[in-house]
């Protein structure tokens, strides 16, 4: 049975990695079009890494922001724009965060599954108690 528990324990920290890798690519989505002043840093994208732990499982290890310079876009219109015409954005790309997106949902998605095998598993290993 102690297996049974082990890989929910390992199911369970993956779940919560990618719940965090869900959260930070959502965040990242939600801010790329923020505009700041130039003289002002860009929103900074959120890159989580996570690491093993010691009795099996993973954790978040740390966090790596992305470059505060962001990209400077010419929209003399904008409020925010310098003297210049000048505004600045996050140098975030959409479609490496929808790649990132992809692959955490898959990650949450196959852990949830493994959590279903086994409570299925333990479930039938007490039926045959009876």
């Amino acid at each position: 049975m102690s297996g049974m528990f082990g890989a929910i324990d390992t199911a369970r920290s993956g779940l919560g990695v990618y719940r965090q890798w869900l959260d930070a690519v959502g965040d990242n989505i939600a801010n790329m079009n923020d505009v700041r002043r130039t003289t002002d840093a860009a929103f900074q994208a959120r890159y989580l890494t996570a690491e093993p732990t010691q009795g099996g499982g993973v954790h978040i290890g740390g966090v790596v922001f992305g470059n505060a310079e962001g990209k400077v876009v010419n929209d003399p219109t904008h409020p925010l724009a310098d003297a210049n015409g000048n505004v600045r954005y996050p140098d975030i790309d959409l479609g490496e965060q929808m790649v990132n997106l992809m692959i955490a949902q898959r990650g949450y998605q196959a852990n949830l599954s493994v959590v279903d095998r086994v409570k299925d598993a333990y479930e039938q290993a007490l039926q045959l108690g009876k």
